[in-house]
């Protein structure tokens, strides 16, 4: 029996990657407050969010100096634009901020409100910037299998993800996808990480040569895949395919939304894994997830080209309402100033060897055929053979039934596609809290393990 409350959101609410229809039974897990790394449901029950809320809570919950900057202007100036010249310090200083934190040359910002904004942005900026340049044919974009970058018209289509395709009627045209690099399931018997990355950067460059490199503009890449399984790719995979990029002149963006601002512990993920791209997405949590705000990097190259076709047509024709919103800009300028202050990125490098000492432990347990991660994200696949990978039907929902007892047992994490589960904490978790994720998801796991015998599942 639903309670009332959540009777009263079957009734009313649309929910982001639910099975709808059997959610009508299920019904919501309702939150009504938070602090640090603890959530609390309307019952007063605790529960560890062990996703950080959707990969994005860095500093945890109700910190007191996110909701003071947001107050205070929201008091001063709760919003103005930036369109038709108008601006305000927030956004000015927020720019700043980001030209100095990026790891490669930027000459401006362009604000959005989510990371697929921003990503759809980037679309629109590499074929604004080709037709800057004479090359009308070059606008072709290459995503990769299982990558994630968003759910409006254009990123959906750079997202990889069948469940974002199917009967949506994408990936529109000039969206390509390479395969994805993940080791575990992609790598011939005996294949090196370093053998699996020369050949998707090989495979890579006949894709290009195949399509034209006349007609390729950009390439789109997460540092670490999130939610297409919380993936690492293999070693040598970024040093490997940017010669490739090079060659053919084609762009390269970097999808930092969940992996900017120290979930790799460092301030972008781009060096963490040696990446050069031109231009960074970000969103999340660059404001802790407190206020909505995304946006991406400009180079010098792109602007001087979005300036010539400001001087053609008149007008630079993008951007939203809430592009660099006020109260967003401050919220993300504290944000990072807790950042800098309390060396939360310097304290995630720091944590992350525990983390990942835990994680990989689970690689012990039964049913864990790879628990991988890096900094403090993670994620581990479960299967029904080991030694053959072989998994259980999907039909079958072994993953979210892991996510289920998880959550049962007072921790939070999330389901992906092919049988895994993430595990993305808040940077601000502290080493016991970690033990604590990790111990709970430990007896979800077991919970699974006695379910599947109940079932009688077996191998596909």
């Amino acid at each position: 029996m639903l309670s009332n409350l959540a009777t009263r959101d079957v009734e009313t609410l649309i929910h982001p990657y639910t099975n709808l229809a059997a959610f009508r039974q299920t019904g919501p897990l309702v939150l009504e407050r938070g602090h640090g790394v603890w959530v609390y449901d309307t019952d007063g029950r605790p529960y560890l969010e062990g996703m950080a809320g959707l990969w994005c809570t860095a500093l945890g919950y109700s910190n007191e100096e996110l909701v003071e900057a947001a107050r205070e202007q929201m008091a001063r100036l709760p919003f103005t634009h930036l369109f038709s010249g108008r601006s305000h310090d927030p956004a000015i200083e927020l720019a700043e901020t980001l030209k100095e934190l990026a790891p490669i040359p930027v000459s401006k910002v362009f604000f959005t409100s989510s990371g697929s904004e921003a990503n759809d942005t980037q679309v629109k900026l590499t074929w604004y910037l080709n037709n800057a340049l004479g090359r009308p044919q070059k606008k072709k974009i290459i995503g990769r299998h299982k990558g994630y970058h968003g759910v409006t018209v254009a990123s959906a289509s750079l997202t990889g993800l069948t469940a974002n395709h199917a009967d949506w009627d994408l990936p529109l045209p000039g969206f390509l996808h390479a395969a994805c690099p993940h080791h575990y399931r992609g790598a011939e018997a005996g294949e090196t990480e370093e053998a699996y990355s020369a050949r998707l950067a090989a495979e890579l460059e006949e894709m290009i040569l195949r399509e034209g490199p006349e007609t390729v503009a950009a390439f789109i890449a997460e540092p670490v895949m999130g939610a297409g399984g919380a993936i690492v790719p293999p070693k040598g995979y970024f040093a490997a395919i940017a010669p490739v990029l090079a060659r053919y002149d084609v762009r390269f963006i970097a999808d930092e939304v969940i992996c900017g601002f120290g979930r790799l512990g460092t301030w972008f993920g781009s060096e963490a894994m040696g990446m050069k791209p031109h231009s960074l997405s970000f969103a999340k949590a660059l404001t802790s997830a407190y206020m909505p705000l995304g946006g991406v990097t400009v180079d010098e190259t792109l602007y001087q080209a979005m300036q010539d076709q400001s001087r053609k047509i008149g007008t630079f024709g993008h951007g939203t309402t809430y592009s660099g919103h006020p109260v967003a800009s401050a919220v993300a300028l504290k944000t990072i100033e807790i950042y800098r202050r309390d060396k939360i990125i310097e304290g995630a490098a720091e944590k992350a060897p525990h983390f990942q000492r835990r994680l990989s432990a689970l690689e012990e347990h039964p049913l864990v055929g790879e628990a991988k991660g890096l900094g403090l994200i993670g994620g581990l696949e479960i299967v029904a053979d080991k030694a053959t990978k072989r998994q259980y039907d999907p039909k079958a929902g072994v993953a979210a039934r892991c996510v289920a007892f998880a959550q049962e047992e007072g921790l939070i994490v999330r389901f992906l596609t092919g049988d895994r589960v993430a595990v993305c904490p808040p940077l601000v978790i502290r080493p016991d809290e970690i033990d604590t994720l990790f111990d709970r998801l430990g007896t979800a796991l077991d919970r699974t393990q006695a379910w599947i015998r109940e079932q009688g599942l077996t191998a596909v």
